[in-house]
């Protein structure tokens, strides 16, 4: 079969790595910077709004979230983000990618300095007006999933496209780590400003009238990296695959891609072959889409799926791992700004030491190992330390082996992000045609969002004990932490095996991984 691709699209494939590709990298990755630090900042500060809205001066503990507003808190941008990836990934592909981009980042803006600034100091207005906030920030968010990753392939060459699109999935990481320090930093400084006596000493007085701006804070800090890549953002022409392929206008694709390479690039006039060719206008539900990329979008959504219920269900078991290792001191032994900080250091070693590695090794060998071996050995270790955990749980629990514990949580961490956490998000980018790339990452990654809210939800009730006697409070009898681990090391397993669905596309163009060089054939 002879090779039809436009001369635009082969000039991008074959260019050199320049300073636009860092600056494509940096624009798009600060996007995601911004989505990770918005999503998890939250659970830094779930103990703190506890003590400040749920205080009971009679009780023994400090106060929590009530499960149904827990569940609400973090729920709320889960399912915000999903119809997000569903709507703007659609939009993406109708609109033009650059346009779409510049309106998830005012969303996504408006509504970190909405959620800080949640009305009064009852605690149903707060929460209702937090959980509004953060629904339509999870909405933003979940754009910027597949026009981020869609831009980032688009730009890239064929050479180092993986490593790219994994450079800007790995600023996740670095959100991650920065909702750590920010909370570090604030907590410290409100800490010394504010002493308090501990909740053992003084119920009342541990939770000073100041903590209320410690949470808001960090919650609006993540408009600011969002405020200063929209200028640029707004800078970067539209990607030269959207034009050509899907605008159909290659004369402006390739002044874009002129000035983008900085090379004297001849304008091809064969617009009118792409818009007859009926092999590039099937849609996404004709029985020609399902015949050439049916198998590798259940790939892409099923391992998506499958991975996000171990990944996100992981994160619960981090404050029992906390607690046990002394990392964080029983709640009362804390006043309420120095729990936060508390629970802000765990989390960033934790973040330090596994899961930023984890990005960056993807980014470093993708190009070597190639996207599907690299999810394969993810899938596999992840499954192999999961019950490697599960089944010595017991052994694991006494205080002399909780190190031991800590160090295959953190190797599961690790392993999901040199594996499967990165590759799901990076191949959807790769496989499918331009008109419906945006599209199908945003179904695969709103496949993904919803196995989080299966994990984050799921196994928060799975997880109780089977003694009813003992379970947290407002929760019914689960099947306990050991049966839980040794399911998600089997929903690792069954990853393993849909991933085989999933077709390479390490050193290919995009037009040859998605048929769109068949033009004229």
């Amino acid at each position: 079969m002879p090779e039809k691709q436009l001369g635009v699209l082969k000039a991008l494939d074959v260019a050199k790595t320049q300073l636009y590709h860092f600056t494509a990298i940096l624009i798009a990755g600060m996007g995601f910077f911004t989505d990770a630090y918005d999503l998890f900042c939250v659970s830094l500060v779930t103990k703190l709004l506890g003590r400040i809205y749920y205080f009971n001066p009679l009780s023994d503990k400090p106060g929590s979230l009530p499960p149904h507003v827990a569940g609400a808190v973090n729920g709320a941008a889960l399912c915000g983000t999903l119809a997000g990836q569903l709507f703007f990934g659609w939009l993406g592909d109708k609109l033009g990618r650059k346009t779409v981009y510049g309106i998830t980042l005012i969303m996504m803006t408006l509504c970190s300095i909405g959620s800080g600034l949640s009305f009064g100091n009852k605690a149903t207005g707060v929460m209702t007006t937090l959980c509004f906030f953060r629904f339509w920030l999870g909405f933003g968010i979940g754009g910027d999933y597949p026009l981020s990753a869609t831009i980032m392939s688009e730009y890239a060459n064929k050479k180092t496209r993986g490593a790219f699109i994994g450079a800007v999935f790995a600023m996740q990481g670095v959100g991650i780590l920065a909702g750590g320090f920010v909370a570090l930093v604030v907590s410290s400084i409100f800490d010394m400003k504010f002493p308090a006596p501990t909740y053992e000493v003084d119920r009342v007085l541990s939770t000073p009238p100041q903590a209320d701006y410690v949470w808001r804070i960090i919650v609006m800090f993540g408009a600011l990296p969002a405020v200063l890549t929209y200028y640029w953002r707004m800078k970067m022409p539209e990607t030269a695959r959207y034009t050509a392929l899907v605008a159909k206008n290659i004369k402006q694709a390739t002044q874009d891609m002129s000035k983008v390479l900085q090379i004297q690039l001849e304008v091809e006039e064969r617009a009118a072959d792409i818009m007859k060719d009926p092999r590039l206008s099937y849609g996404l539900f004709s029985k020609e889409f399902a015949k050439r990329h049916g198998l590798p979008l259940l790939g892409c959504t099923t391992t998506w799926f499958l991975l996000d219920i171990a990944f996100y269900s992981q994160n619960l078991f981090q404050k029992d791992i906390f607690s046990g290792i002394g990392w964080i001191p029983k709640a009362s032994t804390m006043n309420a700004i120095h729990e936060v900080f508390k629970i802000a250091r765990a989390q960033t070693l934790i973040a330090l030491c596994s899961t930023v590695p984890g990005y960056w090794f993807t980014v470093a060998f993708i190009e070597i190992m190639g996207r599907v071996a690299i999810q394969l050995m993810g899938f596999f270790m992840m499954t192999v330390f999961m019950f490697a955990i599960a089944f010595p749980y017991d052994h694991w629990t006494k205080p002399e082996n909780r190190l031991g514990f800590v160090v295959m949580y953190s190797l599961t961490f690790f392993f999901a992000n040199f594996g499967p956490n990165a590759t799901t998000f990076i191949i959807p980018a790769e496989i499918f045609p331009a008109r419906l790339r945006s599209t199908c990452h945003g179904i695969s990654a709103a496949t993904g969002k919803a196995g989080a809210i299966v994990g984050a939800f799921g196994f928060l009730y799975a997880a109780q004990p089977q003694d009813k006697t003992k379970t947290d409070a407002g929760y019914p009898p689960g099947i306990g932490i050991k049966n839980s681990l040794i399911t998600l090391g089997v929903i690792n397993f069954v990853g393993m095996l849909f991933t085989f669905l999933v077709p390479e596309p390490k050193g290919k163009s995009l037009e040859e991984l998605s048929g769109e060089n068949e033009v004229g054939k």
